[in-house]
C-alpha cells in the first residue's frame, strides 16, 4: 500500500491569504516522512480537492489521509469535504480514504493564543478586554466551542471580560461585538481572531482596529493562529496519523 495525504485548506480571495497558507503548508510537508503529499483547497483557491486528490493517485497512492486544515467542525468539515470526496471515492474504489478530524477546542491552542496575546503586549491587566473573533457558523456546535475557548482565556490571561463576535453566519457579528466591548472597557481592548492565515476576513478587522486606533482608542489586534508553532505541530500529528489509530481519524476504506 502507499500512502498519502492530502491537506485541505478553506481557500480565499485574498492573494496575500492563499501564499500564506501554501507556505505554511509547505513548512508542515518538510516535517512529515511520507513521499506523497499534496496541497489542495475546499474553494476560492486553486488547487481544488479533486485535482489534489488526483494528483495523489496518478503518483501511486492507494491510501490517502485527507488532512482538513480547519480549527472547529462544522459544516465544512462535516458535509462539504466529504461530498468533495464522493465521487473521488467512487472513481477510485480501490483507493481507502482517511479523513483527519479539525483540530477542535485544545488547551495548547488556547495556551498559543495566549502566548500570541502576551508576545504582542507584554503584561495583561485585569481590566483589558478581550474580543474573540470567530469565522462563524450557523452550527451550534461552534458556540459551545467558543464558550469554552472563552473561559480558557480568561483563566490564562487572568482578564475579567472576554466577549466573542465572528465575521459571518451567525450573530453577535463584528460590528456589533467591537462596538458593544469598546463601549465601557476601561483598559485596552485586545482583538483576537480565531483565524488561521490572512484573508479577507481578517482584512475587515484589520481595517475597523486601525480606524479606532486612529480615533485614539486603546485597542491592539494580534496576530492568526498559524504564527505559532503549535498549530504546525498540530497538522503533522494528523498528516502522521495510522489507520490503525481508528479513535483520532474518520477512516473510509472501499
Amino acid at each position: 500500500m502507499t500512502r498519502a495525504i492530502l491537506y485541505v485548506g478553506h481557500g480565499t480571495r485574498s492573494r496575500k491569504g492563499a501564499e500564506e497558507a501554501k507556505e505554511f503548508l509547505q513548512r508542515v510537508i518538510a516535517r512529515v516522512d511520507t513521499p506523497i503529499q499534496e496541497i489542495s483547497f475546499l474553494e476560492l483557491t486553486e488547487p481544488y480537492i479533486p485535482e489534489g486528490f488526483e494528483r495523489c493517485v496518478a503518483k501511486g497512492a492507494t491510501e490517502i489521509t485527507v488532512v482538513p486544515i480547519f480549527l472547529l467542525t462544522a459544516g465544512h468539515i462535516k458535509e462539504d469535504i466529504p461530498e468533495a470526496l464522493e465521487p473521488l471515492r467512487m472513481k477510485y474504489p480501490n483507493v481507502s480514504v482517511e479523513v483527519a478530524p479539525a483540530f477542535g477546542v485544545q488547551e495548547r491552542i488556547v495556551d498559543a493564543i495566549s502566548e500570541l496575546v502576551r508576545s504582542a503586549v507584554g503584561k495583561v491587566d485585569a481590566g483589558d478586554s478581550v474580543l474573540l473573533v470567530g469565522r462563524g457558523s450557523s452550527d451550534p456546535a461552534i458556540h459551545e466551542a467558543f464558550a469554552e475557548i472563552k473561559t480558557g482565556l480568561a483563566e490564562r490571561l487572568g482578564v475579567f471580560r472576554v466577549s466573542v463576535c465572528y465575521l459571518a453566519a451567525t450573530t453577535p457579528l463584528f460590528a456589533e461585538g467591537i462596538e458593544s466591548i469598546s463601549s465601557d472597557a476601561t483598559g485596552r481592548v485586545l482583538v483576537v481572531p480565531y483565524l488561521l492565515f490572512a484573508g479577507l476576513l481578517l482584512s475587515e478587522v484589520e481595517r475597523e482596529v486601525r480606524k479606532r486606533q486612529h480615533a485614539g482608542q486603546d485597542i491592539l489586534l494580534i496576530e492568526p493562529l498559524s504564527r505559532h508553532e503549535v498549530i504546525q505541530d498540530i497538522v503533522v500529528e494528523r498528516a502522521n496519523v495510522s489507520e490503525k489509530e481508528g479513535a483520532r481519524v474518520a477512516t473510509v476504506n472501499h
